[in-house]
């Protein structure tokens, strides 16, 4: 949870980017592009998965921290002057090689819970994204306590800060061999978790409300600060009152990721004799036991081929072989609609605000951080509820964020009084969802034996859907009404031609968001409707049992 809570920096970009626009004196198309290379830095995890195959996770979170320290720290020599200044694509690599740090993170801490965890899938990976999506808001409690008049200080903050947390908890995070079964106290444990995390989130959205309202002193400021890491440090009760207790384990209890021999299995159907079936079930496991072995040792020595079947939805996939269902490319699509639709009002959240008479748009970075945490949360929560008290496919949870996020985006077109708190609640809380449900999804449809790597390909949908929707359509459509206002405005010069004000600036790419927000439900319906035999095989059995 504190490694995610570093691994969502990308997320204070909205705050980054009107010191990088003015330090530079770039336009808006110029800091879209910025934002494209953020996203895919924040995405491109294949490097990432394949050494947390190789290495030990240690080495891929250090890996991790010194990208992060080098990209964001040469980012800050150049806005704040200390370096000549770099052309804009050295600018863009830069972006990308500190935020790619990352996704070293996110690997780490999902493959190793996930294992850890593996009949808790949906709140895991919700409480684990959930944090990263805060980590923009504790990184802005934290820069508003060192009362810096340097805007340009928390982009050094964002170099340092996750940098030195990652290096301290490195050789903490790891798959705990053992845990590999469900506790009597998971339950509890869980709890306790999630109300650690409304308290939080609601702690935060009331400080962040009362520095935006009050002029408060730097003590009272420093102070909230500290509360914020004693609810962040407050959740290492739980596993160290666990050290002390003894957790008894009933005997019935059936270990978790055993190893399936599904290969060899295929062969014995085919080898076994017919009256093996008539023998009786102790007998017969016994026989199935011997012939297995010797299937294995003969297959070992070369003397039988053994004939590999494609497996089906519901067991360990490669990626080569997730890439030819067409179920994969459902999860992709709808996500990259989904997604990448909420990335590009995060990614503008600073032009969005400041074009409807905001000043400080740190209020609504931290805003969106806190629902997107929200989002994750709850979206865990909620789609484990619906699999397993229902036996109903997890996709259906992702259809209802992505109807929450077309309101969303319409508030935003309509410019009405409010409409941007509001639109930042719906847009946070259906972005988040999707990153609690879409690696749940996928391990449950694709298995956990190449987690890193699927996870790792679906993220390619957040930069694939921030490059189209932010990249192109935002940044074109903000400059055109740009310049529109600057030619009604005599004397204008060519910065003042770069800033747009009202609510036209974003009106028609909050409509067409909506509009793509709207598809990716129709998709992720259809997905539903195509895994209901899965879900029903996974978790009907045990909702029967009870």
């Amino acid at each position: 949870m504190w490694i995610q809570s570093c691994a969502g920096i990308g997320y204070l970009f909205g705050s980054i980017s009107p010191t990088i626009k003015s330090c530079l004196n770039y336009n808006q198309k110029q800091v879209a592009w910025l934002g494209v290379a953020k996203d895919l830095g924040d995405s491109v995890g294949f490097l990432a998965g394949s050494l947390s195959e190789i290495f030990p996770l240690w080495g891929a979170l250090l890996v991790g921290a010194v990208q992060n320290f080098v990209g964001y720290g040469l980012v800050w020599l150049v806005v704040t002057g200390r370096v000549p200044v770099l052309p804009l694509w050295i600018m863009c690599i830069l972006i990308f090689v500190g935020t790619n740090g990352e996704t070293y993170f996110n690997t780490a801490a999902l493959v190793s819970c996930v294992q850890n965890f593996p009949k808790s899938r949906g709140p895991i990976v919700g409480i684990l994204k959930g944090f990263a999506g805060l980590g923009g808001a504790i990184l802005t409690q934290v820069y508003a306590m060192m009362h810096s008049p340097d805007h340009a200080s928390l982009i050094f903050m964002v170099a340092v800060g996750p940098t030195m947390v990652i290096i301290g908890l490195m050789f903490v995070v790891r798959p705990v061999e053992g845990h590999k079964q469900m506790r009597s106290s998971d339950g509890f444990s869980f709890s306790v978790i999630y109300s650690i995390c409304l308290i939080l989130a609601a702690y935060l959205m009331g400080v962040m409300l009362v520095e935006d309202l009050v002029d408060l002193s730097p003590n009272v400021v420093t102070f909230f600060t500290l509360i914020l890491f004693v609810l962040l440090l407050i959740p290492i009760a739980i596993p160290v009152t666990l050290s002390f207790s003894q957790d008894p384990r009933s005997p019935a209890e059936e270990p978790l990721l055993v190893p399936q021999e599904d290969v060899i299995f295929s062969e014995m159907e085919d080898e076994k004799p017919r009256e093996v079936d008539l023998l009786p079930a102790s007998e017969r496991q016994k026989k199935m036991a011997q012939l297995q072995a010797r299937l294995a040792q003969a297959a070992a020595e070369g003397a039988v081929r053994i004939k590999k079947r494609r497996p089906h939805r519901g067991e360990d996939f490669t990626l080569t072989e997730a890439l030819t269902k067409a179920d994969f490319w459902l999860i992709f699509f709808s996500l990259l609609l989904g997604s990448g639709s909420g990335l590009t009002v995060i990614d503008n959240l600073g032009q969005m605000s400041q074009s409807l008479g905001y000043d400080n748009t740190h209020v609504f970075v931290s805003m969106i951080s806190i629902w997107n945490f929200l989002g994750r949360v709850g979206g865990g929560y909620f789609s484990e509820r619906v699999v397993q008290d229902y036996a109903y496919p997890r996709p259906v949870a992702m259809a209802v964020a992505q109807l929450i996020m077309a309101m969303g985006h319409f508030c935003f077109a309509m410019g009405w009084a409010g409409a941007m708190y509001v639109g930042t609640l719906l847009v946070g809380l259906g972005y988040g969802a999707h990153w609690a449900i879409v690696p749940a999804t996928a391990s449950e449809l694709f298995g956990l034996k190449k987690f890193g790597a699927l996870y790792n390909f679906l993220t390619l949908a957040n930069p694939a859907g921030s490059l189209v929707f932010s990249g192109i359509i935002a940044s074109s459509i903000y400059d055109i009404q740009a310049e529109k206002q600057a030619r009604h405005m005599i004397g204008s010069s060519t910065e003042e031609a770069l800033k747009c004000d009202g609510a036209i600036c974003f009106f028609l790419t909050s409509l067409i968001m909506s509009g793509l927000c709207i598809l990716a439900v129709v998709l992720s319906m259809i997905l539903v409707h195509r895994t209901r035999p899965v879900y029903t095989h996974l978790y009907g059995k045990s909702i029967t049992r009870r």
